[in-house]
């Protein structure tokens, strides 16, 4: 197929918390030695498509970084690539892309620069495992202007996504975006196919339509050719702390519905601390692992039970993971307990310390009660718990954060934030 993609990956992803204070959401590590936009780009590259250009905005160095030249993802050579296509900012915030439809449109130089058929759109923040190919090929014998790629969910969770309405050839005869009341639960998985030449059309003839949800989407179904794509297999917004945690959980679960391995899913081996090139983990006599992903580098001594941990984490002698994530190189120091908790990159859990040292799950966060109000806990990149402290459910603690940051007291009680 003669088709160009273009993946949006400059949201803020604000509701992911500290994990995007210091990168972007697409950027954010996911089920030990991946990063969530691997599954985009392993999808692309699996699907045979060549040509892709990665638009980004939010905070991201490590996110261009780990894209790199896309060898990773087989993206090199004379007929093959990845572009990074960064804002066109000028000295003021308004000169930034203002939504969806707005950021391709200030890249149409790059899509008349690579002629194609169809320009497919992609979100670089979903865990999933889809064949564009067969979508291209639906797409042309619709003989679509636009097609969506959509999926049956249930109803509670329709208001977070846009939503179509489709007749018996599965043409789209209403929308509507992020619905408080819907009409069906059938959602929009941010995956969209547009023929070039009506894309580009479509652009140019009103700046003012600024997002593809909210105005291109709804403007086409009155007047061109819009079909909906039934997915049925495994896809998962990771956009909240919630199903950022569910999701990596899903990974270890017995007849789990997600495995990136059988998927294909490519990490950058080259990017960042390596995680190829870890040695193999260490379970040291007297450990205990049980339900759990451990990657390369690690070295058990203690126990861990449904956890997912990184490259190089160390838990130590008489340490206890439970339900938890830990990011590359933290450490789990002894006799320490952490239990629903999500460690970034770096954490060092002092001797004896406990991570969830409380039953009550019900109090939220004070500062983000919409992010986290289930008893998971946020432990900021680098922060250092210190030797017998006691951190609470729905607690954040921010990055770098030390001893010295206690202000005396060596507990943070439920819902409290430092």
């Amino acid at each position: 197929m003669n088709a160009l993609v273009l993946l949006l990956a400059g949201g803020i992803g604000s509701r992911l918390n500290s994990l995007v204070g210091h990168r972007a959401k697409p950027a954010v590590p996911f089920g030990g030695i991946y990063r969530i936009i691997d599954f985009s780009l392993s999808n692309v590259m699996n699907s045979g498509l060549k040509k892709v250009g990665v638009l980004t905005q939010y905070k991201p160095l490590s996110l261009m970084a780990h894209i790199g030249s896309g060898e990773a993802w087989d993206f090199t050579g004379r007929t093959r690539g990845v572009k990074i296509l960064p804002p066109r900012t000028g000295e003021k915030d308004s000169d930034w892309y203002k939504g969806t439809a707005d950021a391709i449109r200030q890249n149409i130089d790059f899509i008349k620069s690579n002629p194609s058929d169809q320009v497919v759109l992609l979100s670089g923040d979903h865990i999933y495992m889809m064949d564009f190919d067969a979508m291209l090929s639906y797409h042309q014998h619709k003989e679509a202007d636009v097609t969506i790629g959509m999926m049956v969910v249930p109803k509670s969770q329709i208001h977070q996504f846009g939503a179509g309405i489709v007749d018996a050839e599965n043409r789209i005869i209403d929308w509507e975006e992020k619905p408080k009341e819907p009409k069906t639960n059938l959602a929009s998985m941010g995956i969209y196919i547009f023929d070039t030449k009506y894309l580009l059309k479509t652009l140019e003839r009103d700046r003012k339509e600024v997002d593809f949800g909210m105005h291109i989407i709804p403007r086409a179904i009155e007047k061109d050719r819009v079909f909906a794509y039934p997915f049925y297999g495994y896809w998962r917004d990771v956009g909240t702390i919630q199903s950022y945690w569910e999701t990596n959980m899903e990974i270890i679960r017995e007849n789990s519905e997600i495995s990136p391995e059988e998927w294909g899913i490519q990490p950058n081996p080259a990017y960042g601390d390596r995680p190829m090139d870890r040695a193999p983990s260490r379970f040291v006599n007297g450990c205990s692992v049980t339900s759990s992903l451990i990657s390369a580098g690690c070295v058990i001594e203690g126990t861990v039970e449904n956890s997912v941990l990184s490259p190089g984490v160390k838990v130590e002698k008489g340490a206890v993971v439970t339900n938890s994530i830990i990011f590359d190189d933290g450490v789990i120091g002894k006799d320490a307990k952490v239990d629903l908790a999500i460690c970034d990159k770096r954490v060092r859990i002092g001797d004896g310390a406990v991570i969830g040292n409380s039953d009550n799950m019900t109090v939220v966060n004070k500062k983000f009660p919409t992010h986290l109000y289930t008893g998971i806990t946020l432990v900021g990149k680098e922060a250092h718990i210190p030797a017998g402290a006691g951190i609470g459910r729905n607690c954040i603690v921010d990055f770098g954060f030390a001893e010295k940051d206690f202000n005396g007291s060596l507990q943070l009680g439920d819902g409290e934030s430092v």
